[in-house]
């Protein structure tokens, strides 16, 4: 397939750039380094490749979110907005951009968040899950009370979030203490950014902001495959849920998935049955996964030419107001 759309493309600048260096084996540390930080050559070349037409970037994990000093993380933000910016301006009909946000700094993110979208032209933004503040072992979730006038800012604005992985701090998390296998991509981050989606689902963040959607990688990090189950046993031990909704109203009006690094037809094909194709979104997650890989499957993958041209191009249209 032809003129696909990508969502969930990584770029880095050089504030941000080592933060990679641990999710890369040694040996392709140079190659995955100069891949993140080249956007305007083989980038594009692998694009046309893989037979997509235009990709909407976002800074590599975790971004602003891991940096504890909150001026360090404004101004870190601002700077890799600035610097896609530039990017997007030279390629404006293959580049987007999701807005990296300081989200130490409600009040600095919502702010940031405006001049990314009615200054920059960005698609929307991405979080890296959550934030260090402060020093590195203080965490905030944003379903924390400061974030509601931030979350009013987003929703006005009428564009999407992506919410992206990383990491649980190992002194929060010590079911990973020995087992480093385990972590990043394998399975932790799965089960961080899940639970946090859960976190925003469950309290009242779509009720406040029912214009607000959220997007979710890898096939939504598992929750399409759980989300019966959850509503199934909160309807029988809710222990205080304070939500309107059950879950699934929530997953499946106010959420999205993309295929990012998750490139097998039978998840797939579960996620269509739970969410319909019409809330699937094709992604890559370059240069951790390659265009071609992805390609070569999801242009070959058993589904009909009409889900297969709504995830890999028309839903992203209609969503990100795409001509």
């Amino acid at each position: 397939m032809k003129n696909k759309i990508a969502l969930e493309e990584h770029f880095a600048i050089d504030l941000t750039i080592d933060q990679s260096k641990i999710y890369s084996l040694p040996e392709v540390w140079a190659r995955l380094k100069a891949n993140l930080l080249d956007i305007e050559q083989q980038r594009l070349e692998r694009m046309d490749a893989g037979g997509t037409a235009f990709s909407i970037l976002s800074l590599n994990s975790p971004g602003t979110q891991g940096i504890p000093n909150v001026k360090e993380a404004v101004d870190v933000a601002r700077r890799a907005n600035d610097v896609l910016a530039e990017h997007v301006t030279r390629h404006p009909t293959k580049l987007g951009g999701f807005a990296a946000l300081p989200m130490q700094d409600p009040e600095a993110a919502a702010r940031e968040l405006e001049r990314c979208i009615k200054k920059l032209g960005f698609h929307g933004f991405m979080v890296n899950g959550f934030s260090q503040v402060g020093n590195a072992e203080t965490v905030v979730y944003y379903d924390a009370p400061q974030f509601n006038d931030f979350w009013s800012t987003a929703n006005a604005l009428g564009k999407p979030f992506y919410m992206h992985p990383r990491d649980p701090l190992p002194s929060r998390e010590p079911i990973y203490d020995g087992f480093p296998w385990l972590t990043a991509a394998t399975w932790a981050f799965t089960m961080e950014t899940s639970i946090h989606a859960l976190r925003l689902m469950s309290t009242g963040l779509f009720d406040r902001n029912p214009k607000l959607q959220m997007i979710l990688g890898h096939l939504g990090e598992c929750i399409p495959f759980n989300i019966w189950r959850i509503d199934n046993i909160m309807q029988k031990a809710p222990r205080g849920y304070p939500g309107k909704r059950t879950m699934g109203e929530y997953f499946r009006e106010n959420v999205y998935v993309t295929t990012s690094g998750n490139f097998r037809t039978p998840s797939l094909l579960s996620t269509m049955l739970e969410l319909s194709s019409d809330r699937i979104l094709y992604a890559v997650d370059y240069p951790f996964e390659s265009f071609e890989e992805a390609a070569q499957w999801f242009d070959h993958c058993e589904i009909s030419e009409n889900d297969r041209k709504k995830i890999g191009r028309e839903n992203a249209q209609q969503l990100f107001s795409l001509s």
